[in-house]
């Protein structure tokens, strides 16, 4: 261990963060705070449901070799969409897959999708639009799993390009039904030094979870997201310290080992 990253890491040590993912998606972040020094507090504010696409889009599925692209905007796409794909049998062969960014295109490979499609940098809509194998779609036929109401920027920008798209939309985000008061607890007491979030729906959640009295004092904390437009929204709903990281975890964990071993 370099003495920076010794440095770094000491100024981690004893640090309560909050991580927001949904549940069973914040262990490794955790994991990687805990080997850091930090506390990992995980409190997921955002909840992920299945959901049944209508009828038209799940006949569509029952043939999938009739689709020349599959578009995974990310790891909860791969785990609710690649079923409804599979659901018809293996795999078409002549069906390709495409990722937003590597954690979304490592779920497809754990799941037996090898030959993905995903940008070597980046994770999100413009950096798998930037790809050469995306500049030409005319007559191609494109699913998309996304969660309802996702951004309109992959859908509109293949059109523009040709292609034929469908969504599959195959999840929504809604807010957990969890008992708010470890969290209040956390914030009356001044027990959180930082807050991480993967998205704005998380963060909007948090703050109604957090109440009245205590969300004016989570929003004087550093926040540390992995993408501008999140980053953007968190100023929105008026958080005042936000930090934008890489998109990996590794990326989130550099950004606070930084900023907390830089001198106060």
């Amino acid at each position: 261990m370099s003495d920076l990253e010794g440095t770094s890491r000491a100024g981690l040590a004893g640090r309560v963060i909050l991580v927001t993912r949904p549940a069973g998606q914040g262990e490794r972040l955790a994991e990687m705070l805990r080997a850091a020094g930090a506390v990992p507090f995980v409190f997921p504010a955002l909840e992920i449901e299945p959901v049944v696409p209508p009828a038209h889009v799940t006949a569509l599925l029952q043939h999938p070799d009739t689709f020349d692209l599959a578009v995974f905007v990310s790891a909860n796409a791969v785990a609710h969409g690649l079923p409804l794909i599979l659901a018809a049998g293996a795999w078409p062969p002549g069906l390709r897959a495409a990722a937003v960014g590597a954690s979304t295109a490592a779920a497809l490979r754990e799941r037996g999708v090898t030959d993905v499609l995903a940008p070597g940098a980046g994770a999100d809509s413009e950096a798998l639009l930037a790809l050469e194998a995306m500049q030409q779609m005319h007559g191609q036929r494109v699913l998309i799993f996304r969660g309802v109401g996702g951004r309109e920027l992959l859908t509109e920008t293949l059109q523009a390009r040709g292609a034929e798209v469908q969504y599959v939309e195959c999840y929504r985000r809604v807010k957990p039904a969890a008992d708010p008061e470890p969290l209040r607890a956390r914030i009356r007491c001044g027990e959180l030094h930082a807050v991480t979030a993967a998205s704005g729906e998380a963060l909007t959640n948090l703050l109604e979870l957090a109440g009245t009295q205590a969300a004016p004092r989570l929003l004087e904390l550093p926040l540390f997201v992995p993408h501008e437009n999140i980053g953007v929204a968190a100023a929105r709903l008026g958080f005042r310290r936000i930090r934008v990281t890489s998109t990996s975890d590794a990326g989130l964990l550099e950004g606070m080992m930084a900023f907390f071993a830089a001198p106060m």
